[in-house]
Formats: C-alpha cells, sequence, structure tokens
C-alpha cells in the first residue's frame, strides 16, 4: 500500500429529532465544510422509522452544498417500496447511496423482507438504475457481531463487491492492524474498491462503550483504563481522544488508507480538531 497525499474526507450525520437539534446539526455542518468533503452520508432509524427523516436531512445538507447520501437498507421493505425511494432520491439529485442490510426492529419477527443481505440490495439498485449512484457499503475490520467467523464475514463483503459496490466504509476501530490486515485479506480475494477507514472520535466514555458493546468494536485495554482514569474530566477525555485519534488516522493515511470517514454524531468539533492534528502538507 502506498501513501496518499490528498486523502479523501468524509462525513456521517444522523437525522435530528426536533428544531434544536436540526439546528446543531446546520452549524455542525456549515463547520465542516470548510475542509471540503467529498460527500455527507445521513443515517436511518431500524426498519426505516426515520426514513422520512433521512431523506429530509438530505435535502437540507444538499441546500447546504454537500454531496450527500442516505443510507439505505433492506430490511423489512419490498422492492416495490426501494424501487420507490430509489426513484425519489433520484429524483432529489441523489447520486451516492450507502447500501446496507440493516437491523430487524423488534416486534417484526421474521419479516426480513424480500431483500435479505446488502449484496442483494447491491444488486437490485444496480439492476434498477444501472450506474446512477455510487454505491459505498459497509465493511467490518473487527468482524460484524452476527458474522459466524472472519472467514464468513469476509466472503459476505466480497459479495457486495462482486454485486457492484463502488466502495466500502468500515466500522470504527482503533486498532489499525485489524484495519490493513483486513484490506490484505480483501484484496487477496480479487477486491480493489477503495476501503474507507470509519473513524469515531472519542468524546463520552460511557458513549463510546455503549456504542462498541453494540457493533462489535474493540476498545484496546490501555485506551478503557485512561478513561475510566479521567471519570468526568470531560476536557481531557476530549484532548486524550483527539491525541489517541489523531495518531490513528496519520497511521492509517501514512499507509495508504484512501481516506477517513468521520462519525461525526452531529458535532463538528472532535472531527476538526483531529483533522488539524493530520500532517496533510
Amino acid at each position: 500500500m502506498t501513501a496518499t497525499s490528498t486523502p479523501a474526507l468524509s462525513l456521517e450525520f444522523f437525522p435530528p429529532r426536533d428544531i434544536a437539534a436540526q439546528e446543531r446539526l446546520v452549524r455542525a455542518a456549515k463547520q465542516m465544510l470548510a475542509i471540503q468533503p467529498r460527500y455527507v452520508s445521513v443515517t436511518f432509524g431500524a426498519g426505516g422509522s426515520t426514513r422520512a427523516g433521512t431523506a429530509d436531512t438530505v435535502r437540507m445538507l444538499q441546500n447546504l452544498g454537500c454531496d450527500a447520501a442516505p443510507h439505505l437498507s433492506c430490511i423489512g421493505a419490498t422492492r416495490e417500496n426501494l424501487r420507490d425511494i430509489l426513484s425519489a432520491y433520484r429524483e432529489q439529485g441523489v447520486r451516492r447511496l450507502v447500501a446496507l442490510r440493516g437491523d430487524l426492529p423488534s416486534g417484526m419477527g421474521g419479516d426480513a423482507g424480500e431483500l435479505r443481505y446488502a449484496a442483494d440490495l447491491v444488486a437490485f439498485i444496480r439492476a434498477e438504475t444501472g450506474d446512477a449512484f455510487h454505491i459505498e457499503v459497509a465493511a467490518y475490520p473487527e468482524m460484524h457481531p452476527q458474522a459466524a467467523s472472519p472467514a464468513a464475514d469476509l466472503n459476505h463483503f466480497v459479495a457486495k463487491v462482486n454485486a457492484g459496490a463502488d466502495a466500502a466504509i468500515t466500522q470504527y476501530f482503533f486498532n489499525a492492524d485489524a484495519y490493513f490486515d483486513f484490506v490484505d485479506r480483501a484484496q487477496a480475494k480479487g477486491v480493489s474498491i477503495p476501503i474507507v477507514p470509519g473513524i469515531m472520535p472519542i468524546t463520552n466514555h460511557s458513549q463510546l462503550v455503549r456504542f462498541s458493546e453494540m457493533c462489535g468494536a474493540e476498545i484496546p485495554r490501555w485506551i478503557r483504563l485512561r478513561l475510566a482514569e479521567f471519570g468526568d474530566d470531560k476536557a481531557s477525555i476530549r484532548a486524550f481522544g483527539v491525541d489517541v485519534v489523531g495518531a490513528l488516522c496519520q497511521t492509517l493515511l501514512d499507509n495508504g488508507a484512501p481516506g477517513l470517514h468521520f462519525y461525526t454524531l452531529n458535532h463538528a468539533e472532535a472531527p476538526l480538531a483531529i483533522w488539524r492534528e493530520l500532517d496533510l502538507g
């Protein structure tokens, strides 16, 4: 892998739940436009519970001048429903999607929808729209929490690539070796698309632990111990997080990562502080 001099930055936001949250998101997005992200993605709730909110947030970010990519899940959806969503996004001027399987909401039982896997969704998008959309998919350097094994997880990823994905965004991680090992194994399977590392800023200890338990991301012991030591000292946690995550990002870029995808949690301060730490000259 060779280093890149102009890494691509992308950002993830989530739909705000009220007017105050919307105003915070607009402020954060405007702040982060200064570093010229290639695109921004917008998440949705389980089972499409906030699909309308996703479309509205995409439109808002488009109005700010962003290339906005909605997350699209196939769980609980019919082909007809997905066809309508794709048509609406095309009319809205969306040209990039993040295609995901999604999570089965509680109460839905076994009704996973007509498409069961992200690879099925990617293939459906390609069959319906050709090359109208640039398709991002998910990758899991430390293995998807529901995967049977690392090998099975890698095979699922390769299937998404072979179905027509253009690029991948990883789940966040704090061990650079996990990322490089995953990229090497994917390339050995013939994968040539960019695999962009997902980056989670560290700003809140309990929140980070909760997120990591849900998604299967490992927090190294030394980081957990340092965060526990800081207690409720938010300023120290933020400063430590900038140092740790900034060093991780620099290692990734120095060793050939094609860019960085920040999970912003709708806040600009930590991603901007990390970005400023990087030697991009």
